[in-house]
């Protein structure tokens, strides 16, 4: 187990260039009409409901990305901060903030092969495929459920590779979050709120659940590279509407290089992805300049073979690092068999 990421002193001067708390400032500027959602007026407008509901539930959304940041602890580069605040946003998500952090850190360092946990059952060999679809098909529909299923197998599995220090932390976030949801949930029943939560929370969070598996597909399915770049599918928006909501979620739709850089600021990334562009020019790269043709892209897998890796058409990966437990600084140098790096430099 890993608590804190462990950064270089350059990758930590890094962050004093970034800024990013105006990325978070969408919240704060959406509580009055998260309040309104929470009043009965909405019930009068029911066209207008459905807008605020809309824009609120991108709202929720982009704090999942921010929850990313806070397990790679490249937030704000405070890793007691970052710790802190990914807690309370995984106790708001139900999903422990550790397991996300575990999951993640190998989802990383095993990109798309069977030790990647977060990409279960689509990195899984032995899952088979009409699985893979119903799987993709809850993760669409009911995408809230996903996370909390997908992340919190690295604790329930009986194959975990979390220690006794890392299981006792998530047992800790998980009576956190029954505490929380259970006193939550008292309150609307004895204040007669239950109207309340589902408007200002619960729709709102279905959708940001859309989103988020939206996101997730476009970055993964059909991917069956092992090498970090080509293994995911990258945006780097040349239209404002994509370049907002890529600034918006800390610029994680530039997802090779973060996934080759796990500890690199996320405003470095565009840039890095040019120069490997540029020192590779023979290598076709999965870069996309909007975001809906990264999508038409990924529709065929998800409809008929949703998998990446082995369960993508790929051969079996060579031999990695084995018990990578914090994020590296060059993935394809530190951890992905040589035979498997294609983006080179």
């Amino acid at each position: 187990m890993s608590t804190r990421t462990a950064f270089t002193e350059d990758e930590v001067k890094s962050f004093a260039e970034k800024h990013s708390l105006l990325r978070l400032a969408h919240l704060p500027l959406g509580a009055p009409l998260i309040t309104w959602l929470a009043t009965d007026y909405p019930l009068e407008y029911p066209l207008v409901w459905a807008g605020v509901t809309l824009l609120i539930g991108y709202v929720y959304f982009c704090y999942t990305s921010c929850f990313h940041e806070c397990a790679h602890q490249t937030l704000t580069g405070n890793g007691r901060f970052d710790i802190w605040f990914g807690k309370l946003i995984g106790t708001l998500a139900l999903v422990p903030y550790t397991c996300y952090r575990e999951s993640h850190i190998r989802h990383h360092a095993y990109l798309n092969t069977p030790r990647d946990w977060e990409l279960w059952p689509y990195s899984d060999p032995n899952m088979s495929k009409p699985f893979r679809r119903g799987f993709a098909w809850m993760e669409l529909l009911v995408g809230i459920f996903g996370p909390p299923i997908t992340y919190g197998r690295i604790y329930w599995h009986k194959d975990s590779p979390l220690r006794d220090k890392a299981k006792a932390e998530v047992r800790k976030e998980y009576l956190v979050m029954l505490g929380f949801w259970g006193s939550v949930f008292v309150l609307c029943t004895l204040t007669d709120h239950w109207g309340s939560y589902f408007r200002a929370w619960f729709i709102p969070y279905c959708l940001a659940g859309f989103f988020q598996s939206i996101r997730k597909f476009v970055e993964h399915l059909g991917m069956s590279s092992y090498d970090p770049i080509l293994g995911t599918r990258t945006v780097i928006g040349d239209n404002w509407y994509t370049r907002l909501c890529t600034y918006l979620n800390f610029d994680i739709f530039v997802h090779g290089a973060h996934h080759r850089h796990p500890k690199m600021g996320h405003d470095k990334l565009a840039r890095e992805t040019r120069s490997y562009i540029e020192r590779n020019p023979e290598t076709e790269f999965p870069v996309f300049r909007t975001y809906s043709a990264a999508i038409r892209h990924m529709v065929p897998s998800f409809l008929f073979t949703p998998g990446v890796g082995m369960n993508a058409g790929a051969d079996p990966p060579g031999k990695t690092r084995e018990a990578v437990v914090d994020f590296v600084t060059d993935v394809s140098k530190e951890v992905v068999a040589e035979e498997d790096v294609v983006v080179t430099g």
